[in-house]
């Protein structure tokens, strides 16, 4: 894992990988360094990019508006988040993880969601939830999202990534993103080394210290070439997941600051995103010492007060007693962590407000696809109940609200999607009712073609006789059993319909089928064609009915 420092001047930036958490400037002017601005950031991360953190200066309205723009609304998804505050009862958010994730909890009909850093770092990166993942990630996904729905989001804003400038930096972040809330945590996301330097003729050595270590830099400066060595020794311990091992908080002092430099920034901004004060210190310290950085947090101004793994009822109970005008967030961890699982009744009973699900839509997709993938190895594919039908995902996805809208503009030369899609149909449709008008027959009168098995009995397409051709009035049963004795699938089709076999069986694409049924079709009553086990164990059976 290597540390980053970025020295930039008007015309060159020196990148050396690491994710931003502390910047400082030299003094005084008359330094060789008076013309550089460097940052050594400590935050635990593999290759993060860096996001300037130089802004244009914007007017006040531009960034009130700023998330308005993403939604289209009248009112900013902050206050859409605190209409829903205001509501009496509890109110349930599933953590979602990308844009469809988020339009799926919005068709569902919840009232907002939040973002899960533990999901995000899952899906985007593929990886753990213990500091990979970068603030420019977080905010480019969180932009992904927020654009893709209407409800508000409250989103994932970890440590704030650094100290309590960065932790405004990451605020203002979000509200750009179109974030109605923000979470920040008081784990510790890094060392924070005090900084101080001297002139040594063309050198200027810098060196950091810290209660976890020390560091020193020393940098030479020619007109075409700068040469940086740097030499850390910080013992750095990753932020951790709420429920996981190796969490470490800040001090007292630090985690209430990290609160009040994101109210500032919020202030700073000309908005309203609600800040969701969140405390790692039960695990980390004792339930004590959680419930004073609560009450902390809520005398300078946080918004919604969360005490991450509580370890029981009563310990949630105690929560909710102190500031019992701030709302309260309880964390229903999934399949298994610190906090006890309750019912939306029981946690209103206690005094919560809001219910964060973090794992269930990253969870349950991740067990389906490792059964599609099962499936689609074992030579099926998924069961048509395992998945939504390709109209039904269309629908999802907004294909039809897309050739909706797309009429608006269609031009004589520029024939919208869905009537280029349907154009064969259409001439098709069209033929048959000029027919019917000229046999005097309604277009809406329906055309029947009745074929009679009789004919099939005899005779082959070609008139030749084909003993085959009686299959067309027999039925083909395929079921599936699994390893476990449950059955999985049973369907029947016509016999005759050899392609329709291979598209719910993929394994029986080489199973010469015609074979075996011109071999059973003199026969009267059912016949078992096929009784095999697949790959996976489960058992396949073809019969002839």
């Amino acid at each position: 894992m290597n540390p980053t420092a970025v020295v930039s001047s008007r015309s060159y930036t020196y990148t050396y990988t690491y994710n931003p958490s502390l910047s400082f400037h030299t003094s005084p002017p008359h330094s060789p360094l008076s013309a550089f601005t460097f940052r050594l950031p400590f935050q635990p991360s593999l290759n993060t990019p860096l996001i300037n953190p130089i802004h244009k200066s914007h007017t006040r309205f531009s960034k009130v508006c700023a998330a308005e723009r993403y939604y289209g609304l009248s009112e900013s998804p902050a206050k859409a988040l605190r209409r829903v505050l205001e509501l009496p009862g509890l109110h349930q958010g599933p953590a979602c993880f990308d844009a469809l994730s988020a339009k799926l909890v919005e068709r569902a009909g919840f009232q907002y969601c939040f973002t899960s850093g533990f999901s995000i770092s899952a899906a985007r990166l593929g990886l753990p939830d213990t500091g990979f993942i970068s603030s420019g990630e977080m905010v480019d996904q969180g932009q992904q999202i927020t654009q893709a729905v209407s409800i508000p989001v409250i989103g994932d804003g970890d440590t704030g990534y650094g100290n309590a400038m960065n932790v405004k930096r990451t605020v203002k972040g979000y509200i750009r993103a179109g974030f109605a809330g923000i979470i920040l945590e008081d784990q510790q996301s890094a060392c924070h080394p005090v900084c101080y330097y001297s002139q040594l003729d063309s050198l200027c050595r810098i060196s950091l210290t810290g209660t976890l270590g020390s560091h020193h830099a020393i940098c030479k400066f020619t007109p075409l070439r700068l040469l940086l060595l740097i030499n850390f020794h910080c013992k750095v311990s990753p932020k951790a997941c709420g429920h996981t091992q190796g969490r470490k908080v800040v001090s007292r002092e630090e985690a209430v600051m990290r609160i009040k430099a994101a109210i500032d920034a919020r202030k700073e901004s000309g908005s309203d995103i609600v800040i969701v004060a969140r405390t790692d210190s039960r695990q980390a310290v004792s339930l004590d010492e959680s419930l004073w950085r609560s009450r902390a947090f809520a005398d300078v101004g946080a918004d919604v007060l969360f005490i991450d793994a509580l370890a029981s009822k009563e310990e949630m109970k105690a929560f909710c007693e102190i500031s019992p005008l701030v709302p309260k967030m309880a964390n229903m961890l999934e399949g298994g962590g610190k906090t006890p699982i309750l019912n939306p009744l029981e946690l209103e009973d206690l005094g919560y407000k809001l219910v964060a699900y973090p794992l269930s839509l990253i969870g349950v997709s991740i067990q389906a696809m490792q059964d599609s993938l099962t499936a689609i190895k074992g030579g099926r594919i998924p069961p048509p109940g395992s998945m939504p039908s390709f109209e039904e995902i269309k629908e999802i996805l907004g294909f039809n609200t897309y050739y909706e809208e797309e009429k608006r503009y269609a031009t004589s030369t520029n024939q919208p999607s869905s009537q280029r899609v349907s154009s064969s149909r259409y001439s098709i449709q069209q033929r048959v009712q000029d027919y019917t008008e000229q046999r005097g027959r309604s277009p809406q009168d329906p055309i029947v073609e009745v074929i009679t098995p009789d004919v099939y009995d005899n005779y082959g397409a070609d008139g030749s006789r084909d003993p085959f051709s009686q299959i067309w009035s027999r039925t083909l049963r395929i079921k599936i059993t699994g390893r476990d004795g449950f059955e999985k699938l049973d369907v029947r089709i016509p016999a005759g319909f050899l392609d329709g076999i291979t598209n719910i069986i993929p394994a029986l694409g080489g199973v010469n089928i015609k074979e075996l049924l011109d071999d059973a079709a003199d026969e009267v009553g059912g016949k078992l064609l096929l009784d095999f086990s697949d790959t996976m164990g489960d058992r396949i059976q073809v019969f002839l009915e």
